[in-house]
């Protein structure tokens, strides 16, 4: 299925002009990293365990949860507000921490229409963890639910604190006509992929359950290791293809942001958008560690466990950068046993995904007091955390 669809797939957008779309770096760095013989096999491994640790039960969750929740309800902040301005910041709190950035891109969204408090957009980016949160209760589902958790409640507090000094209508712009999000266009290759995600779904996640289980492969057969392993660096190699011709690729935010739902909206195609746009993301974290442990000897565990007091601090400033993408590469430190809670829960907290590209666009001044309050509560719960030993 993956050889007789991948010629079709390349023809079918081949007329993209390549030398503009960024994201085709990803790609081609992982292209020569397998022809360079040295590091094939530490590529080949890198890519399998992006894979099968990540990508399936990445998707497996995205299945889960946008097939058990249709859609958030979309409440009017404003009518919530009038009744209890605790309880519009709680309900904002409580969608900026549903995983993904729909309920954040919500807040943000009725606060320029004037529907919103300024405290429930300090409460909405303070509580969300944009995609990496998918990411996170694929792979330790206690953890995500811890930081969901405390997400949910340092929102609150400081949604409510805000509104304690600042009017609900402080910051707020005039009426926008235009709302600017992610870049949203038609994809032939999510449309491509479905086809093989039907078929590999299933045989992966059961691979992947076996793999967590530590289950020796070499006793089913000889040579089936390599055969797994080869398996999960294609399927990883095709999804990051797939990710890098799903946009134009000519900005940052193209980069690191999802893609928007397709239209008419699609489960299935934003359950694969979100799975590609993890993988690749997860890969490239991937893939730079093992680059910097072997070309220059870098040992980023040793590093972080040397200079352990700096790790929050470093993480919340990464939560400065707009979209899901470098918080991702965070998360995949701490899966990885490089980072400490304490630096997850203070990226966590600091980080505001997606929903800081249309804050941005439509109340620049807010969004940047929004994200500088939200930084405040980062450290503190960072450093809090990191001095309490955890």
């Amino acid at each position: 299925m993956f050889t007789l669809t991948l010629p079709k797939f390349i023809s079918s957008i081949s007329t993209r002009p390549f030398i503009e779309n960024k994201r085709m770096v990803l790609p081609l760095i992982l292209l020569i990293c397998l022809a360079y013989s040295p590091i094939r096999d530490i590529t080949l491994a890198a890519m399998s365990d992006a894979f099968f640790q990540v990508s399936v039960f990445v998707a497996a969750t995205l299945f889960i949860y946008y097939y058990l929740i249709d859609r958030v309800p979309q409440l009017e902040l404003a009518y919530l507000n009038a009744k209890s301005p605790t309880l519009e910041v709680s309900f904002a709190s409580f969608l900026g921490a549903l995983p993904g950035c729909g309920g954040a891109i919500i807040v943000v969204t009725q606060f320029t229409k004037g529907q919103a408090s300024f405290g429930s957009i300090v409460a909405v980016l303070t509580a969300t963890m944009g995609d990496a949160a998918f990411l996170l209760l694929a792979t330790k589902p206690t953890e995500g639910g811890l930081i969901m958790l405390i997400g949910l409640s340092v929102g609150v507090i400081s949604g409510t604190l805000v509104n304690y000094f600042h009017k609900s209508d402080f910051l707020r712009p005039e009426h926008q006509n235009v709302e600017q999000e992610c870049e949203s266009q038609p994809s032939k290759a999510i449309i491509l992929s479905k086809s093989i995600w039907k078929v590999i779904l299933i045989p992966s996640l059961i691979i992947a359950l076996l793999i967590a289980l530590n289950v020796d492969f070499a006793q089913f057969g000889s040579g089936l290791n390599d055969t797994v392993m080869f398996f999960g660096a294609a399927m990883a190699l095709y999804a990051v293809i797939t990710w890098a011709f799903s946009s134009k690729g000519r900005s940052y935010q193209d980069i690191t942001c999802e893609e928007e739902s397709s239209q008419p909206p699609s489960k299935l195609y934003k359950v694969l958008q979100d799975t590609h746009f993890v993988t690749a993301w997860v890969v490239a974290s991937f893939m730079l560690f093992e680059l910097l442990v072997t070309f220059a000897g870098v040992d980023l565990k040793a590093w972080f466990s040397h200079y352990a007091y700096l790790a929050p601090l470093i993480a919340v400033l990464i939560g400065f950068l707009p979209g899901c993408g470098p918080q991702i590469i965070v998360t995949t430190l701490y899966i990885q046993g490089i980072i400490p809670f304490s630096a997850l829960a203070a990226n966590a907290i600091s980080n505001d995904g997606d929903a800081l590209f249309p804050a941005i666009a439509m109340a620049p001044k807010a969004a940047l007091i929004a994200t500088f309050y939200s930084a405040i509560p980062a450290v503190l719960v960072g450093y809090g955390l990191y001095f309490y030993g955890v």
